[in-house]
């Protein structure tokens, strides 16, 4: 049989396929990257505007509590210190986020943790005993009346294009409740943004390695599938297999980004908008994600949520039951193709961090390199 070129067709620029590329290469396998943008880095992909690292599809904070994964990503970037505390606007009222004792105060003017902590115990009430059927029943028992009412109904209900009440329950399996006065929306220890923006990150793992732009792995399917022994590829799972189980759902989001003639618009990288009348849930302000910027200009993003389609991206995986059966089936025919890795968010159908693509992509290498050298043994 004639040798392919590639060891690995990488389908997908993005972190997990990145990873995957950079660590194979360094392992002394032959890599080729696809991507279907014009661009590399996926949903982290990072353009410089006036200095100004603006986040194409969405806030980006990296955040995580394990050290390795820490190191790794340190490799390509020198991170700041950044630490994501949000606010949001709801009813005229701006509050803290995560919900802690600085959102208590604004809430009920309560100072103290006991104060806190018999308040949301009084507004749980029936919902404490109940078994959760939906998202509504499920926050009112984590976090009762006032809060939900304020803080998560209309939000969860722009975010999710539907009622409260036909959101499954384990979409908010919990609720963080901080009984200090602390805004860190994380509670990682290792939390912070590139100095240089997420694609100067993308472009030294992509580098030395043969990659191509604007390249639609489905228009020549056959072709990539011939160049390649193996293929890692972290697009939509159901396209892969010609959504032969029928689409999975996702929601999508649509970005309206503006300069603007002033220094500091809103004081904050991200205020949350609650109130159903305002039609995009927050607006980023991406110089303060580092706030060694300094420019007469700014840039802000308003992010409106919206249904998928295939004239947009797929962000949210909806992870009801009906997508979850049709998933496991696509799954299992995944895992009966023995040439074809499936990893990532859209392969995975899964909401993934960037700590956690990074720790699945290392993963995915480490059986790579463990089978192929198992594979070897057996050769000899």
């Amino acid at each position: 049989m004639a040798s392919k070129s590639y060891d690995y067709l990488i389908v997908g620029s993005g972190l997990f396929g990145s990873i995957c590329a950079r660590e194979l290469t360094d392992y002394g396998l032959k890599v080729k990257v696809i991507e279907k943008r014009e661009h590399v880095g996926g949903n982290i992909y990072t353009e410089k505007v006036d200095g100004i690292d603006v986040h194409k599809y969405g806030a980006h904070i990296f955040h995580t509590n394990d050290k390795e994964i820490w190191n790794y990503i340190n490799q390509f970037s020198e991170f700041n210190s950044f630490v994501n505390s949000p606010l949001a606007f709801s009813n005229g009222k701006i509050f803290n986020l995560p919900f802690n004792m600085n959102t208590f105060y604004q809430l009920w003017g309560v100072r103290t943790p006991t104060e806190a902590m018999a308040r949301i115990e009084e507004q749980r009430g029936e919902y404490a005993e109940r078994e959760p059927s939906n998202l509504e029943e499920q926050a009112l028992a984590l976090v009762g009346n006032d809060i939900y009412h304020t803080l998560i109904k209309n939000y969860t209900e722009k975010q999710w294009g539907r009622s409260a009440n036909e959101l499954p329950a384990f979409i908010i399996k919990r609720l963080p409740l901080r009984f200090t006065f602390d805004n860190n929306y994380f509670n990682d220890q290792f939390q912070g943004i590139p100095v240089e923006g997420y694609t100067e990150i993308i472009n030294k793992m992509l580098a030395g390695i043969e990659v191509e732009t604007n390249c639609d792995f489905f228009k020549n399917k056959k072709k990539y599938e011939s160049i390649a022994n193996n293929i890692i590829y972290t697009g939509p799972i159901d396209q892969y297999f010609d959504y032969i189980y029928g689409a999975l759902d996702y929601r999508s989001l649509k970005f309206e980004t503006s300069k603007l003639d002033e220094s500091n618009h809103q004081g904050n990288a991200v205020i949350n908008y609650v109130d159903k009348s305002v039609p995009y849930t927050r607006i980023i302000e991406h110089k303060h994600f580092n706030n060694k910027v300094a420019s007469e200009t700014t840039i802000v993003t308003k992010e409106y949520p919206c249904e998928y389609n295939n004239n947009n991206e797929p962000y949210y995986p909806i992870n009801n039951e009906d997508n979850m059966r049709k998933y496991k089936k696509y799954r299992d025919l995944a895992s009966k193709n023995k040439t074809v890795i499936f990893g990532g968010r859209l392969a995975e159908y899964k909401y993934y961090d960037m700590h956690q693509v990074i720790k699945s992509a290392l993963y995915t290498v480490s059986k790579i390199k463990e089978n192929k050298l198992g594979n070897e043994d057996n050769e000899q």
